[in-house]
């Protein structure tokens, strides 16, 4: 059985309401992208709490997918006059072939080399290399699958921080990650804590898979005592805010490193951190920083 992918071409203000009419007459899925990606207009889009971002991209695209009988050009007319807009906007058809779609989004997931004796791996797939610290990890709800790389400097700062019965706190887990690599490179003592209920769940199951005890808890609850070393990848302005508590955690003599921070951040990240613990540029990739520092 084939399926028809609809390609509509429409801008940040109707995209959202576009997507939801599609899927309101029966699209089977919707998705909104640049319609720029690829080439030298197309526009990251990095939001965080506290920021003003417009959302969407001026030109994007909805993506649709359709039962192979969709009368394209009605659903197409239709679907604008609900999202507002004044006439159809133009629009492209293709083919989708029946495919085994499980196979087809693990095999987006491939093995990650974080360093020398370090992998991440996705649980389908066997370690490439046996010998290596292999952190088994699969893309679910919680950011860090350690594609990303704020996710990748952190994992690198660890390694080179890392000694055996450390203690150390990673301030917005995520999917755990980070603690788990702390845990799995000899770290003796390792909490992790989140705001999001959900990326408290998936750390515990990270952990239990990776055969690791690490602590995990909400955010909400009070995260006692200081620790070796002290981990944050979270977003430049959440960093800035939770400044005086993230140090308060860093003993006399530990270490700090914070990521989530785009280069043209670090600067105003150094002087909020500065009247607790000195920072400096560790490590850069791809337009992000990695701030490290130790306690006086």
């Amino acid at each position: 059985m084939a399926w028809l992918s609809l390609s509509i071409q429409t801008d940040c203000l109707h995209a959202e309401a576009l997507a939801d009419a599609l899927l309101a007459e029966g699209a089977l899925a919707a998705s909104i992208e640049d319609a720029d990606a690829g080439t030298a207009d197309e526009t990251p889009q990095f939001g965080e709490p506290g920021s003003v971002t417009r959302p969407g991209w001026e030109r994007s695209r909805v993506v649709a997918l359709l039962k192979p009988d969709t009368d394209s050009p009605r659903l197409v007319s239709l679907c604008a006059a609900r999202a507002g807009l004044d006439q159809a906007p133009a629009f492209a058809e293709e083919e989708i072939a029946e495919q085994d779609w499980v196979q087809v989004t693990q095999a987006q997931f491939e093995p990650i080399r974080v360093s020398e004796r370090l992998w991440i791996v996705p649980s389908w797939h066997d370690a490439p290399d046996p010998q290596a610290i292999v952190l088994v990890l699969d893309p679910g709800m919680a950011f860090g699958t350690g594609s990303h790389p704020t996710t990748r400097l952190c994992l690198e700062w660890l390694e080179h921080c890392i000694a055996p019965a450390v203690s150390v706190l990673d301030y917005g887990c995520g999917s755990g990650i980070l603690a788990i690599a702390a845990a799995r490179l000899g770290a003796s003592d390792v909490l992790g804590v989140d705001i999001d209920p959900q990326a408290v769940v998936a750390s515990v199951s990270n952990a239990e898979r990776n055969g690791v005890a690490v602590r995990f808890q909400d955010s909400e609850r009070e995260v006692k005592g200081q620790f070796d070393i002290v981990v944050a990848n979270i977003l430049a302005n959440p960093l800035k805010v939770l400044a005086p508590a993230i140090c308060g955690h860093v003993r006399r003599g530990g270490r700090l490193a914070l990521s989530g921070i785009l280069a043209e951040q670090s600067d105003q990240l150094v002087a909020a951190y500065a009247p607790y613990l000195p920072l400096r540029v560790a490590d850069t990739r791809d337009g992000w920083v990695c701030l490290a520092g130790v306690k006086d």
